[in-house]
């Protein structure tokens, strides 16, 4: 089967932001007076601990989904004390929060770059537009940074979005604790981790979602191409 220079783009893309994504989580954790993940080696930017430790989510599922659909799909995970998390339910909140902002970063910088490249002439609208592909460029290398980063910013607020959503066992499901008063938090907290039902808050994020993909791709064009309609 060929491998074409995009799906090699799309498994780039996932590795780097799953990178950032978990070494924001080890992180604030550190930061937060957890140094779990930091001794497993995660507060990095280097991808090979978060590898190591997620062999199939990291390699393995994202290569097969790349080639197989065009898009690469993954997970990883980042350890943690959860004596640490119950002492500190606050700072535990803003671990899980620290991934998806890691990825609204990287999906603000991405839409940036993509807007100065427009206005500087190194990119230009296309013909039409896909999750690859939101920019055009005049050469090869220009036109393959304009689809990393057209990845890069799709891909990325995909993350961020998906998990934000609070279901059990995304980041959300911690994350929102942020906002309840402390016992009604301990309260979700205890009742989102009871057996079954990281399972079906899995699939009932992945049935969500998929309703607003579309929406949200729409939205992500208008910020690039804020004059143009391609619907």
């Amino acid at each position: 089967m060929e491998i074409s220079s995009v799906t090699v783009l799309w498994y780039v893309a996932f590795v780097a932001s799953t990178t950032v994504h978990e070494a924001a989580h080890a992180l604030a954790a550190y930061v937060g007076g957890d140094p779990t993940a930091y001794r497993a080696g995660q507060v990095s930017l280097s991808p090979v601990p978060h590898m190591k430790r997620e062999p199939f989510g990291m390699i393995l599922l994202p290569i097969f989904s790349a080639i197989s659909y065009g898009w690469a799909l993954g997970f990883a995970s980042t350890p943690y004390d959860p004596h640490w998390e119950a002492r500190y339910p606050r700072r535990a909140a803003w671990m899980a929060a620290a991934g998806p902002a890691a990825n609204l970063l990287l999906a603000a910088i991405s839409l940036a770059l993509l807007r100065v490249g427009l206005e500087g002439g190194v990119f230009y609208a296309p013909d039409s537009v896909s999750l690859s592909r939101l920019v055009a460029g005049a050469g090869a290398l220009t036109d393959s940074v304009g689809v990393f980063l057209s990845i890069l910013l799709v891909l990325n607020v995909l993350l961020f979005l998906f998990n934000l959503i609070p279901f059990p066992p995304l980041d959300g499901a911690t994350a929102i604790t942020l906002l309840l008063p402390d016992d009604l938090a301990l309260r979700f907290r205890e009742t989102v981790r009871t057996g079954g039902i990281a399972v079906v808050g899995l699939l009932g994020a992945w049935l969500l979602f998929g309703q607003i993909v579309g929406g949200v791709f729409a939205r992500l064009v208008v910020l690039v191409h804020p004059d143009l309609r391609y619907w």
